[in-house]
């Protein structure tokens, strides 16, 4: 079961197993892989007076925004944007642009839209973005938003999201990051996430670790 909290980001959510105990999500287990990659980005805001933090919740308010204008879209509902910022839907509106261009290429059968599951097996749970039939194939699509395609997003996907909805009943040929940028410059890919077993055992080894980190904390 997964809870909506309240408040503008609609992305963050309470995953609760059949017992009712709370379990982490997805991006918060593989929120334990390092990032070098952050420390040296974080450095160059730094050095141009910009406040990492502040960047980083404007930069989510904006992936939250065209997740919601996407999901819209798929229940052809129309998004109701009083909570965004002028700039954030400008931006949201982007995504939107590289959405509709693959929209209109893959045609999409939806079969589901912000699956919202847990995993009594292993006891978390997750929000999948897109579930849907095409080309004959049944695809799980998961939304990026962000300026590349990084090493923890397959594991999310692939060892995260892909056991979720196989364990929840529904059965996955196909699993793709679709990437829509923010800007121009930061465009837009499809890719395929493979070596799933390699992901899944990668997934695993972060649950585990999250859950020895919260124990040790505890103790």
């Amino acid at each position: 079961m997964a809870e909506k909290m309240t408040g503008k980001v609609k992305a963050h959510m309470r995953y609760r197993t059949a017992d009712n105990k709370i379990v982490p999500g997805v991006t918060t287990i593989t929120g334990v892989m390092a990032k070098p990659a952050l420390i040296p980005w974080a450095n160059r805001l730094g050095l141009q007076g910009i406040n990492s933090s502040s960047y980083v919740d404007e930069k989510a308010s904006i992936g939250t925004c065209a997740h919601y204008m996407v999901e819209c879209d798929l229940k052809n509902e129309t998004p109701d944007l009083s909570d965004y910022t002028t700039n954030q839907i400008d931006m949201a509106d982007n995504c939107m642009i590289k959405y509709y261009t693959w929209k209109d290429k893959y045609k999409p059968k939806v079969l589901g839209v912000e699956l919202e599951l847990v995993s009594e097996n292993h006891r978390y749970g997750g929000k999948c973005d897109i579930y849907a039939e095409i080309m004959g194939k049944r695809v799980l699509v998961d939304l990026k938003t962000s300026k590349g395609i990084f090493p923890e997003m397959f594991t999310q996907v692939g060892g995260g999201y892909r056991p979720l909805l196989i364990e929840n009943g529904l059965p996955v040929d196909e699993t793709y990051i679709l990437r829509i940028g923010r800007t121009e410059e930061e465009g837009h890919e499809y890719k395929p996430v493979t070596a799933m077993e390699l992901h899944e055992k990668r997934f695993l080894v972060c649950l585990e670790l999250y859950n020895l980190n919260k124990m040790i904390k505890a103790a």
